[in-house]
C-alpha cells in the first residue's frame, strides 16, 4: 500500500508526513529542488502482538504501509501538472490531500488567505483538468488510429467509447472514482495513471486547539482532521512521555494509528495472517480476495498450486488458545478456491506444483 501526501505548497504535507512515520524530515522545500520523501511504516496491530505472544516466534512481522511526501502542487487551475510530478503521483495506489487550516504569521498561505473550501475545490479542479487533458489526447490518438486502420477496429470503436464515457463524466466536473467500469473497461486502463480515479482522503492540518471546520459541500470522499504540528511532535518523544502528552491534550491516539485505518478504509484493504514458530506475520489483501488470492501475496506458487486453505478467525484462535484445539472445537476449517478470506483469519495454505 503506497500512499502520496499531496496539496499546495506551505499546507504542512512534510509536518503530516513527519507525524505518520517519526521522521524528523526539514519541513522548509528546498528552493528549486523536486524532492519526494518516502519511508515505510509497520500498521501498528494489537491482534499481531497477540499471535505473538502465544506463538514466541523468530520473527514478527507487521503489514506495511508507504507513504510519499509529494512536491506541492499550484492549485493554478491549468492543468498543466509536470510530467516528474505527475509521474509521482500516478504511482500512488491512493492520495491523501493535506488542506491548510492553521493560521501562520510567519507561514505565508501560497493563495494569501487561509481558504480550505476554496482550496479544496482548487486542487479537486485541477487533477480532473489534468485528467480530462490526457483524456482528449487519448482521443485523438484514438481517432488518428481509425482513420489508419492499423488496429483492430472492434477494440478501437471500444476504446474510443470508454474514453467517451471518460471524457462525459470530467466535463460534468466530476472524479472518475464514481464511474462504475467494467473488469474489460479497468484493464483497457490499466496503463494510464488518472488522477482522479485513485481513492482520495481530505485531511484538515488544523492548528493547536482549533475546531474543525464544517462545509455544506459534500465532496464524495471521506474528511479527517489532525493538529499536524502537535502530532508531529508526539511522534518524536519517548513512547512513556509520549503518553502522558497526549493525555494533556485529550488525543485517544496517535495519529498514525487513526491515519492507517482510514488509508486501510479507503483502499478497502484487510489483513489475515500467519502463524508459527519460526514467524508470525500480518499480510495486506483487498477486501473480497479469494483464498487462492490471498495465497498468492504470501509467494506466487501457493497460487498456482492452491489446493486448500485451513483458516480459523483470529477470535476463535485466542479464545480456544492454540490451533490444535481449534480443530478439535471444529474452528479450523477447510477452504476452497470460491472462499472470501475474512479481516483478521489465520490462514495456511495446502498447494502442490
Amino acid at each position: 500500500m503506497k500512499l502520496g501526501i499531496i496539496g499546495l505548497p506551505q499546507t504542512g504535507k512534510t509536518t503530516l508526513f513527519n507525524a505518520l512515520t517519526g521522521k524528523d524530515t526539514p519541513t522548509t522545500a528546498s528552493a528549486g529542488r523536486f524532492d519526494v520523501n518516502t519511508a515505510v511504516v509497520d500498521v501498528p496491530d494489537p491482534r499481531v502482538d497477540v499471535l505473538s505472544k502465544m506463538y514466541n516466534p523468530k520473527k514478527t512481522i507487521y503489514a506495511k504501509v508507504t507513504y510519499a511526501d509529494i512536491a506541492g502542487l499550484e492549485g493554478s487551475g491549468q492543468g498543466n501538472i509536470s510530467g516528474q510530478l505527475l509521474n509521482q503521483i500516478a504511482q500512488m495506489d491512493g492520495l491523501i490531500h493535506v488542506v491548510r487550516c492553521f493560521e501562520d504569521g510567519n507561514v505565508a498561505h501560497v493563495t494569501g488567505s487561509v481558504d480550505p473550501l476554496r482550496d479544496i475545490e482548487a486542487m479537486n479542479g485541477e487533477l480532473l483538468l489534468n485528467d480530462l487533458i490526457q483524456v482528449e489526447r487519448q482521443l485523438e490518438k484514438l481517432g488518428e488510429e481509425r482513420k489508419r486502420g492499423g488496429t483492430d477496429k472492434a477494440v478501437n470503436a471500444r476504446k474510443i467509447a470508454l474514453f467517451e464515457k471518460l471524457h462525459d463524466t470530467l466535463s460534468e466536473e466530476k472524479p472518475l472514482r464514481e464511474l462504475a467500469l467494467t473488469e474489460l473497461e479497468l484493464a483497457d486502463l490499466s496503463g494510464f495513471g488518472l488522477l482522479t480515479r485513485k481513492p482520495m482522503l481530505v485531511l484538515l492540518n488544523l492548528g493547536e486547539g482549533q475546531a474543525e471546520p464544517t462545509f455544506d459541500t459534500d465532496f464524495g470522499v471521506p474528511i479527517v482532521s489532525l493538529m499536524g504540528k502537535l502530532e508531529m511532535e508526539i511522534s518524536q518523544l519517548p513512547e512513556e512521555d509520549a503518553a502522558l502528552f497526549m493525555e494533556e491534550y485529550g488525543i485517544t491516539e496517535p495519529g498514525l494509528n487513526k491515519m492507517i485505518r482510514l488509508s486501510y478504509d479507503l483502499l478497502e484493504l484487510q489483513s489475515f495472517f500467519t502463524v508459527g514458530e519460526d514467524e508470525v506475520r500480518a499480510w495486506t489483501v483487498k477486501r473480497g480476495a479469494t483464498a487462492p488470492e490471498a495465497a498468492g501475496v504470501i509467494h506466487t506458487d501457493l497460487q498456482k498450486g492452491f489446493i486448500r486453505a485451513e483458516t480459523v478467525s483470529y477470535e476463535d484462535l485466542t479464545e480456544l488458545g492454540s490451533m490444535a484445539e481449534a480443530r478439535n472445537k471444529g474452528k479450523l476449517r477447510l477452504e476452497g478456491k470460491q472462499y472470501v478470506v475474512q479481516d483478521g483469519e489465520i490462514m495456511h495454505v495446502r498447494f502442490n506444483l
